[in-house]
């Protein structure tokens, strides 16, 4: 690259830019044009354009230089090694190199996989919460060795390597930059330890594959999802268990339809009932009756509301409504009494 860039166009920032702005968008690309992790030819020089945007921007006193003089006025005051000598490029690399692709070795705490179970539940289950116990079969942590590995009276031992950190760093400069790549320890596999005499039934494993019963509750009005059990998953010896996410479906009703909260059902009556009215006992899905009220008259398909005899709300106060759907069922055969009187009806009307 001959001619250099305006700093602010290099780093995708504005003139106004906060330090924060600045430090955020340099980690992005400097992950990008890292040469260990890019292979293009020119990304070497890509990662030492950016780096010294970023030197100098990150500095108050060269950045308010670089606003006044530009490129003039900070290469006429500071050398290369007085540009590159501060912004912090070690905390930097060590958090966006070291620590995020370290993260679960050396001593860092590891997490177990997660686990996925389907369950199915009623309509009446959902409206009174019900607690289920789930067989789960999963990894857990061997009873034998309690998890350490190890078989009994012996004990792990401190990686030479590594010194038991479970990271090996090397360091390599560009330009005049200079910045540590850090990768898990290959004689422990990063856990900073490893066993001479492992635990015969996990082999050194420190878990096996077993069957515990997790118990899941379901709550009161709970709507088909997904629902997470934190550290019911698979365990981790020596870091955290893994998370076990039930996944809720509902059986088919054979009277009820849920909405939401709300429920509908269809109630039948003969037209006789439809003409007068009447009281009329349904049932509820908290077991019991309660009255349907139909008015004298009513048409075929009338909706009924009975408030607040739906599902409890799980994500507020109350309860959803149940809805009445009236089937007006008309008979296909009458005899000839039935008829007759019908007859004595239409002519009365």
């Amino acid at each position: 690259m001959s001619a250099k860039r305006d700093y602010y166009e290099v780093l995708g920032v504005g003139r106004d830019a906060e330090a924060d702005e600045i430090k955020s968008q340099y980690r992005k690309l400097a992950l990008k044009f890292h040469p260990d992790r890019n292979k293009s030819a020119d990304a070497p020089e890509h990662f030492k354009e950016i780096a010294e945007a970023y030197a100098v921007l990150s500095d108050p006193e060269k950045r308010q230089l670089y606003d006044q003089r530009g490129h003039k006025g900070v290469d006429d005051q500071y050398t290369r090694e007085d540009i590159f000598g501060g912004g912090g490029f070690d905390d930097i690399f060590q958090n966006i190199f070291g620590g995020g692709f370290g993260r679960g070795f050396g001593g860092a705490e590891q997490q177990a996989e997660a686990l996925f179970k389907e369950v199915e539940v009623t309509l009446e289950e959902v409206a009174q919460g019900k607690r289920i116990n789930l067989d789960v079969d999963k990894d857990v942590l061997c009873d034998s060795c309690s998890g350490s590995g190890c078989a009994p009276g012996t004990k792990k031992e401190r990686c030479e390597v590594c010194g038991g950190s479970g990271q090996t760093q090397t360091t390599r400069n560009v330009g005049f930059t200079s910045f540590r790549t850090v990768t898990p320890c290959r004689r422990c596999q990063g856990s900073g330890y490893y066993i001479m005499h492992p635990c015969k039934k996990c082999r050194g494993a420190g878990r096996h594959r077993g069957r515990k019963v997790v118990t899941f509750d379901v709550p009161p009005g709970a709507e088909q999802a997904d629902y997470l059990l934190r550290g019911s998953g698979h365990e981790m010896p020596n870091g955290r268990n893994g998370d076990l996410i039930v996944r809720l479906h509902m059986k088919p009703h054979k009277y009820f339809r849920r909405d939401g909260f709300d429920i509908y059902f269809d109630h039948h009556i003969d037209i006789v009932d439809a003409i007068l009215g009447g009281k009329f006992k349904v049932p509820t899905l908290k077991g019991g009756t309660t009255s349907l009220n139909i008015d004298a008259g009513s048409q075929p398909n009338t909706i009924i509301k009975l408030r607040g005899k739906g599902l409890p709300k799980s994500n507020a106060w109350g309860s959803g409504d149940m809805y009445a759907r009236v089937v007006v069922d008309i008979p296909r055969k009458i005899n000839k009494r039935q008829k007759d009187l019908l007859f004595q009806f239409k002519d009365a009307v």
